[in-house]
């Protein structure tokens, strides 16, 4: 292993590393994440694709159905009307309208799959 590796290896230990959801369809899917947020992504098959946000990686794998729960993924936005907005019109379903919570606000939205994520600001 080089020294950036094992640098590299050091300070990504025991942090969430890559986050893998279920898609029942995952062209659709990637269109959304890409038009709302701008996220790239690497197929691997017509049933798995990984993507890239900038800050952490994961991937999205072909299943038959989503069932909803489990931990809920938060991502930030500075513009959050502007985030709803975009989710709405990319076919996300506002699933939790905007609420205030200590440090900010809030939406939940579910993907074209059903997968249900959350978007804060200040």
């Amino acid at each position: 292993m080089r020294h950036t590796q094992i640098m590299e290896a050091k300070v990504n230990d025991r942090r969430i590393d890559y986050i893998e959801f279920p898609a029942t369809d995952v062209a659709q899917t990637k269109a959304f994440y890409t038009g709302v947020f701008g996220w790239k992504f690497t197929d691997y098959g017509p049933d798995y694709a990984s993507f890239e946000d900038g800050r952490l990686t994961g991937g999205f794998a072909k299943v038959d159905r989503v069932t909803r729960g489990g931990p809920l993924v938060v991502m930030y936005a500075a513009d959050l009307a502007a985030t709803e907005a975009a989710v709405k019109a990319s076919g996300g379903k506002i699933v939790k309208e905007t609420f205030s919570f200590p440090g900010g606000r809030r939406f939940h939205f579910s993907d074209p799959s059903g997968n249900e994520l959350a978007v804060w600001s200040e």
